[in-house]
Protein backbone atom coordinates (compact mmCIF):
# COMPACT_ATOMS: atom_id res chain seq x y z
CA UNK A 1 0.00 0.00 0.00
CA UNK A 2 1.27 3.48 -0.81
CA UNK A 3 2.56 5.43 2.19
CA UNK A 4 0.45 8.54 1.67
CA UNK A 5 1.92 10.19 4.78
CA UNK A 6 5.18 10.64 2.92
CA UNK A 7 3.36 12.72 0.30
CA UNK A 8 1.91 15.24 2.78
CA UNK A 9 3.26 18.75 2.15
CA UNK A 10 3.39 20.53 5.51
CA UNK A 11 4.73 23.74 3.97
CA UNK A 12 1.52 24.66 2.14
CA UNK A 13 -2.01 24.98 3.51
CA UNK A 14 -4.49 22.26 2.64
CA UNK A 15 -8.16 22.98 2.04
CA UNK A 16 -9.13 19.81 3.93
CA UNK A 17 -6.90 20.64 6.91
CA UNK A 18 -8.09 24.27 7.13
CA UNK A 19 -11.69 23.03 7.19
CA UNK A 20 -10.68 20.53 9.85
CA UNK A 21 -9.20 23.32 11.97
CA UNK A 22 -12.27 25.54 11.62
CA UNK A 23 -14.48 22.61 12.65
CA UNK A 24 -12.37 22.06 15.77
CA UNK A 25 -10.34 19.10 14.48
CA UNK A 26 -6.72 18.26 15.24
CA UNK A 27 -5.44 16.95 11.91
CA UNK A 28 -3.80 20.20 10.80
CA UNK A 29 -0.47 21.98 10.83
CA UNK A 30 0.79 25.48 11.62
CA UNK A 31 0.43 26.57 7.99
CA UNK A 32 -3.24 25.52 8.03
CA UNK A 33 -3.90 27.20 11.38
CA UNK A 34 -2.43 30.43 10.02
CA UNK A 35 -5.14 30.51 7.34
CA UNK A 36 -7.82 29.42 9.77
CA UNK A 37 -6.78 32.00 12.36
CA UNK A 38 -7.21 34.76 9.79
CA UNK A 39 -10.89 33.86 9.58
CA UNK A 40 -11.27 33.39 13.32
CA UNK A 41 -9.38 36.56 14.24
CA UNK A 42 -9.95 39.03 11.39
CA UNK A 43 -13.40 37.86 10.30
CA UNK A 44 -15.06 36.90 13.61
CA UNK A 45 -18.01 34.61 13.15
CA UNK A 46 -16.87 33.41 9.73
CA UNK A 47 -16.15 29.89 10.99
CA UNK A 48 -19.92 29.47 11.10
CA UNK A 49 -19.75 28.97 7.33
CA UNK A 50 -17.97 25.65 7.88
CA UNK A 51 -20.32 24.57 10.68
CA UNK A 52 -23.48 25.49 8.76
CA UNK A 53 -22.18 23.60 5.73
CA UNK A 54 -21.46 20.48 7.78
CA UNK A 55 -24.83 20.48 9.51
CA UNK A 56 -26.62 20.84 6.17
CA UNK A 57 -24.64 17.90 4.76
CA UNK A 58 -25.80 15.71 7.64
CA UNK A 59 -29.43 16.67 6.96
CA UNK A 60 -28.98 16.18 3.21
CA UNK A 61 -27.58 12.65 3.61
CA UNK A 62 -30.58 11.75 5.75
CA UNK A 63 -32.91 13.24 3.16
CA UNK A 64 -31.24 11.32 0.33
CA UNK A 65 -31.44 8.08 2.26
CA UNK A 66 -35.15 8.67 2.94
CA UNK A 67 -35.59 9.18 -0.82
CA UNK A 68 -34.52 5.55 -1.17
CA UNK A 69 -30.96 6.02 -2.41
CA UNK A 70 -28.58 3.49 -0.88
CA UNK A 71 -25.23 4.44 -2.43
CA UNK A 72 -23.28 7.67 -2.24
CA UNK A 73 -20.23 9.17 -3.93
CA UNK A 74 -18.80 12.01 -1.84
CA UNK A 75 -16.56 14.30 -3.91
CA UNK A 76 -13.80 16.15 -2.08
CA UNK A 77 -14.87 14.51 1.15
CA UNK A 78 -12.22 16.10 3.35
CA UNK A 79 -10.95 14.85 6.68
CA UNK A 80 -13.13 12.57 8.81
CA UNK A 81 -15.18 14.34 11.45
CA UNK A 82 -18.29 13.60 13.48
CA UNK A 83 -21.25 12.28 11.50
CA UNK A 84 -19.45 11.30 8.31
CA UNK A 85 -21.58 10.46 5.28
CA UNK A 86 -21.44 6.70 5.82
CA UNK A 87 -22.35 7.04 9.50
CA UNK A 88 -25.37 9.20 8.76
CA UNK A 89 -26.47 7.05 5.83
CA UNK A 90 -26.22 3.84 7.85
CA UNK A 91 -28.57 5.26 10.47
CA UNK A 92 -31.23 5.44 7.77
CA UNK A 93 -30.25 2.63 5.40
CA UNK A 94 -28.40 -0.33 6.96
CA UNK A 95 -27.16 -1.45 3.54
CA UNK A 96 -25.82 1.99 2.52
CA UNK A 97 -22.54 2.10 0.58
CA UNK A 98 -20.29 5.16 0.35
CA UNK A 99 -17.31 5.96 -1.87
CA UNK A 100 -15.31 8.91 -0.60
CA UNK A 101 -13.10 10.80 -3.06
CA UNK A 102 -10.28 13.21 -2.23
CA UNK A 103 -6.88 14.01 -3.73
CA UNK A 104 -5.27 15.22 -0.46
CA UNK A 105 -2.90 12.59 0.99
CA UNK A 106 -3.74 13.81 4.51
CA UNK A 107 -7.31 12.68 3.93
CA UNK A 108 -6.10 9.32 2.66
CA UNK A 109 -3.99 8.70 5.77
CA UNK A 110 -6.66 9.52 8.32
CA UNK A 111 -9.71 8.53 6.31
CA UNK A 112 -8.59 5.01 5.55
CA UNK A 113 -7.86 4.39 9.21
CA UNK A 114 -11.45 5.39 10.04
CA UNK A 115 -12.95 3.27 7.27
CA UNK A 116 -10.85 0.18 7.91
CA UNK A 117 -13.63 -1.34 10.01
CA UNK A 118 -16.54 0.20 8.15
CA UNK A 119 -16.71 -2.46 5.42
CA UNK A 120 -19.33 -0.77 3.27
CA UNK A 121 -17.26 2.35 2.54
CA UNK A 122 -14.10 3.12 0.62
CA UNK A 123 -11.83 6.12 0.15
CA UNK A 124 -9.98 6.66 -3.11
CA UNK A 125 -7.38 9.23 -4.06
CA UNK A 126 -8.54 11.02 -7.17
CA UNK A 127 -9.10 14.49 -8.59
CA UNK A 128 -12.75 15.45 -8.98
CA UNK A 129 -11.77 17.26 -12.20
CA UNK A 130 -11.05 13.81 -13.65
CA UNK A 131 -14.44 12.11 -13.15
CA UNK A 132 -13.75 9.16 -15.42
CA UNK A 133 -10.85 8.09 -13.19
CA UNK A 134 -13.25 8.12 -10.24
CA UNK A 135 -16.05 6.18 -11.90
CA UNK A 136 -13.61 3.59 -13.25
CA UNK A 137 -11.60 3.20 -10.05
CA UNK A 138 -11.74 -0.48 -9.06
CA UNK A 139 -12.64 0.30 -5.44
CA UNK A 140 -15.51 2.52 -6.57
CA UNK A 141 -16.73 -0.05 -9.11
CA UNK A 142 -16.63 -2.75 -6.45
CA UNK A 143 -18.88 -0.77 -4.14
CA UNK A 144 -21.08 1.41 -6.36
CA UNK A 145 -23.50 0.04 -8.97
CA UNK A 146 -23.99 2.84 -11.48
CA UNK A 147 -26.99 1.05 -12.94
CA UNK A 148 -28.86 1.86 -9.73
CA UNK A 149 -29.66 5.34 -8.34
CA UNK A 150 -26.65 7.09 -6.84
CA UNK A 151 -26.34 10.17 -4.63
CA UNK A 152 -23.50 12.36 -5.93
CA UNK A 153 -22.35 14.80 -3.24
CA UNK A 154 -20.45 18.04 -3.91
CA UNK A 155 -20.36 19.51 -0.41
CA UNK A 156 -18.28 22.68 -0.21
CA UNK A 157 -15.99 21.71 -3.07
CA UNK A 158 -17.07 23.30 -6.37
CA UNK A 159 -16.31 26.82 -5.15
CA UNK A 160 -12.65 25.75 -5.07
CA UNK A 161 -12.73 25.42 -8.87
CA UNK A 162 -12.13 28.34 -11.20
CA UNK A 163 -14.59 29.05 -14.02
CA UNK A 164 -11.96 27.77 -16.47
CA UNK A 165 -12.29 24.35 -14.83
CA UNK A 166 -15.98 24.30 -15.82
CA UNK A 167 -17.67 23.06 -12.64
CA UNK A 168 -21.08 22.96 -14.36
CA UNK A 169 -19.74 20.58 -17.00
CA UNK A 170 -18.27 18.44 -14.24
CA UNK A 171 -21.67 18.07 -12.57
CA UNK A 172 -23.24 17.40 -15.97
CA UNK A 173 -20.72 14.60 -16.62
CA UNK A 174 -22.14 12.72 -13.65
CA UNK A 175 -25.75 13.54 -14.45
CA UNK A 176 -25.27 12.02 -17.88
CA UNK A 177 -23.97 8.79 -16.37
CA UNK A 178 -26.34 8.02 -13.52
CA UNK A 179 -29.84 6.54 -13.89
CA UNK A 180 -33.17 8.26 -13.19
CA UNK A 181 -33.84 8.64 -9.49
CA UNK A 182 -30.24 9.58 -8.74
CA UNK A 183 -29.67 12.65 -6.57
CA UNK A 184 -27.18 15.49 -6.67
CA UNK A 185 -26.41 17.58 -3.60
CA UNK A 186 -24.35 20.77 -3.87
CA UNK A 187 -23.33 23.30 -1.26
CA UNK A 188 -21.39 26.32 -2.43
CA UNK A 189 -19.95 29.61 -1.21
CA UNK A 190 -22.39 32.33 -2.18
CA UNK A 191 -21.41 35.81 -3.33
CA UNK A 192 -22.87 38.33 -0.93
CA UNK A 193 -21.96 41.50 -2.76
CA UNK A 194 -20.39 42.81 0.43
CA UNK A 195 -16.96 43.45 1.91
CA UNK A 196 -17.02 40.25 3.96
CA UNK A 197 -17.42 38.19 0.81
CA UNK A 198 -14.62 40.02 -0.97
CA UNK A 199 -12.16 39.68 1.92
CA UNK A 200 -12.92 36.00 2.53
CA UNK A 201 -12.80 35.10 -1.16
CA UNK A 202 -9.50 36.94 -1.64
CA UNK A 203 -7.95 35.13 1.35
CA UNK A 204 -8.93 31.72 -0.02
CA UNK A 205 -7.62 32.58 -3.47
CA UNK A 206 -4.35 33.88 -2.03
CA UNK A 207 -3.98 30.78 0.16
CA UNK A 208 -4.88 28.11 -2.38
CA UNK A 209 -4.41 29.90 -5.70
CA UNK A 210 -7.86 29.07 -6.97
CA UNK A 211 -11.61 29.19 -6.45
CA UNK A 212 -14.54 31.55 -6.85
CA UNK A 213 -17.68 32.34 -4.92
CA UNK A 214 -20.78 32.41 -7.13
CA UNK A 215 -24.15 34.09 -7.28
CA UNK A 216 -27.43 32.26 -6.69
CA UNK A 217 -28.01 32.21 -10.45
CA UNK A 218 -24.60 30.66 -11.07
CA UNK A 219 -25.12 28.04 -8.37
CA UNK A 220 -28.54 27.14 -9.75
CA UNK A 221 -26.97 26.71 -13.19
CA UNK A 222 -24.95 23.83 -11.74
CA UNK A 223 -28.25 21.91 -11.43
CA UNK A 224 -29.16 22.32 -15.11
CA UNK A 225 -31.29 19.42 -16.34
CA UNK A 226 -32.18 18.27 -12.83
CA UNK A 227 -35.42 18.49 -10.86
CA UNK A 228 -34.72 20.79 -7.91
CA UNK A 229 -36.33 19.44 -4.75
CA UNK A 230 -38.00 21.52 -2.05
CA UNK A 231 -37.12 23.98 -0.66
CA UNK A 232 -34.79 24.79 -3.57
CA UNK A 233 -31.55 26.75 -3.15
CA UNK A 234 -31.27 28.35 0.29
CA UNK A 235 -28.56 29.32 2.77
CA UNK A 236 -27.49 26.09 4.46
CA UNK A 237 -28.88 27.16 7.83
CA UNK A 238 -32.35 27.51 6.27
CA UNK A 239 -32.26 24.31 4.21
CA UNK A 240 -34.59 21.77 5.88
CA UNK A 241 -33.56 22.86 9.40
CA UNK A 242 -33.82 20.34 12.21
CA UNK A 243 -34.39 22.24 15.49
CA UNK A 244 -34.42 19.00 17.45
CA UNK A 245 -30.83 18.27 16.47
CA UNK A 246 -29.36 20.91 18.80
CA UNK A 247 -32.38 21.99 20.79
CA UNK A 248 -32.44 25.52 19.39
CA UNK A 249 -35.10 27.31 17.40
CA UNK A 250 -34.52 27.04 13.68
CA UNK A 251 -34.13 30.31 11.75
CA UNK A 252 -37.09 31.00 9.50
CA UNK A 253 -35.78 33.71 7.17
CA UNK A 254 -32.52 35.00 5.76
CA UNK A 255 -32.85 38.11 7.91
CA UNK A 256 -32.46 35.83 10.95
CA UNK A 257 -29.01 34.72 9.80
CA UNK A 258 -25.61 36.24 10.40
CA UNK A 259 -23.80 37.69 7.40
CA UNK A 260 -21.61 34.57 7.40
CA UNK A 261 -24.48 32.09 7.45
CA UNK A 262 -25.81 33.80 4.34
CA UNK A 263 -22.61 33.04 2.44
CA UNK A 264 -23.02 29.26 2.10
CA UNK A 265 -26.02 27.83 0.22
CA UNK A 266 -27.14 24.37 -0.80
CA UNK A 267 -29.76 22.46 -2.74
CA UNK A 268 -30.76 18.89 -3.57
CA UNK A 269 -31.94 17.76 -6.99
CA UNK A 270 -33.15 14.56 -8.64
CA UNK A 271 -32.29 13.05 -12.00
CA UNK A 272 -35.69 12.88 -13.80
Amino acid sequence: MTDHSALIDRSKPSIARVYDYLLGGKENYAVDREVGDFFLRDLPGSAEIAHANRRALVRAVGAMAREGVQQFVDMGSGLPTADNVHQVALRHVPQARVAYVDHDPTVLVHGRALLAAAGRSTLVQADLREPESIRDHPDVRRLIDFNEPVAVVFSGVLHHLDDSERPAELVRWWVDRVPPGSLVYISHFRSGGNEETRIAERKLQDSFGRGRWRTDEEILALFDGLELLEPGLLPCSLWRPDPEADGTAAPSAEDDLTVWERLISCALARMP
